[in-house]
């Protein structure tokens, strides 16, 4: 649809179209489904985020890793330095990882291992905003596109590229949706994409156990803090020096220069700490049990 945020950006102007309005066609012209149908299954994927945020709250999730469990509910406390509605942001996000890993239903956005991001993130600032449904829906298609954006010109995998561009990833989304949200402008969102980005550039991935538990859940309650710190400078007018798309080039490389080991393997970094590793054992025995 789009060669990179440049051409999103530049359409918009020349169009002098609502964002939103610029991906509806070219998704309707790209695919051959009408409005209504592009509509309706964007509509889907925020009545799953929805689901899986008000399950993940009420649902007590048995993981594998016990030091881990319900961990989020420590968030629901008084805030002491965040404020109340960053808080439970960070408690939604981290509530709807324990239910992805409780196998419950989510919406991979852009990944399993990120999906607390985007919910929690756009379905705040709903509240804080008091936004409609509509423009919630408006705002998703524009965070859904720079993820498609990014994932076609980098990558939007952990065992290729590490977890910035997971977690990262999902805060540019995120943080460009509720940018859109606020009245951002087109440049505006490009430069949440560079600075949500440039904040978690060289992220490795190293699940403990190869589970995506930790540090996977807290690592979504980053990417809350990246997507509404990025979205709040850009609208105050900070700016990054380096434009998006070369941000995005930037994250790729990184990705591939990247040691194996810190690309989902789950054998460097945290998964390689004493912890880590005794851990992994305690789920899956020695590697000279038979069961390993």
């Amino acid at each position: 649809m789009f060669e990179d945020m440049a051409d999103l950006i530049s359409i918009v102007k020349k169009e002098n179209l609502p964002m939103h309005e610029i991906i509806l066609n070219e998704e309707s012209l790209t695919t051959g489904r009408s409005h209504k149908e592009i509509l309706d299954r964007a509509q889907h994927s925020l009545d799953i985020m929805l689901q899986s945020l008000e399950k993940g709250n009420t649902l007590d999730i048995d993981l594998p890793i016990k030091e881990v469990i319900e961990q989020s509910q420590h968030m629901m406390g008084a805030p002491i330095f965040i404020g109340k509605d960053l808080k439970e942001a960070i408690y939604w996000a981290m509530s709807i990882m324990e239910y992805s890993n409780g196998m419950g239903v989510i919406c991979a956005c852009p990944t399993a291992g990120s999906s607390g991001i985007f919910p929690a993130v756009i379905f705040k600032a709903q509240q804080m905003l008091d936004k409609s449904n509509e423009d919630v829906l408006n705002a998703f298609l524009v965070g859904a596109t720079v993820g498609a954006i990014i994932g076609n010109l980098a990558s939007l995998s952990g065992s290729e590229a590490g977890c910035q561009a997971e977690v990262g990833v999902a805060s540019a989304m995120a943080g460009s949706a509720i940018a859109y949200m606020a009245g951002g402008s087109p440049d505006q969102i490009g430069q949440v994409v560079a600075l949500t980005l440039k904040n978690l550039l060289g992220l490795v991935c190293d699940p403990v156990a190869g589970l995506v538990i930790s540090p996977c859940i807290k690592r979504n309650a980053i990417g809350v803090m990246n997507a509404f710190l990025a979205a709040e400078m850009a609208l105050s007018g900070v700016t990054s020096i380096i434009p998006a798309d070369e941000v995005i080039e930037a994250m790729m490389k990184v990705g591939r220069k990247l040691p194996e080991d810190l690309r989902e393997t789950g054998n460097g970094g945290l998964a390689a700490s004493p912890t880590g590793k005794r851990i992994q054992r305690q789920i899956f025995g020695s590697k000279d049990d038979k069961n390993y």
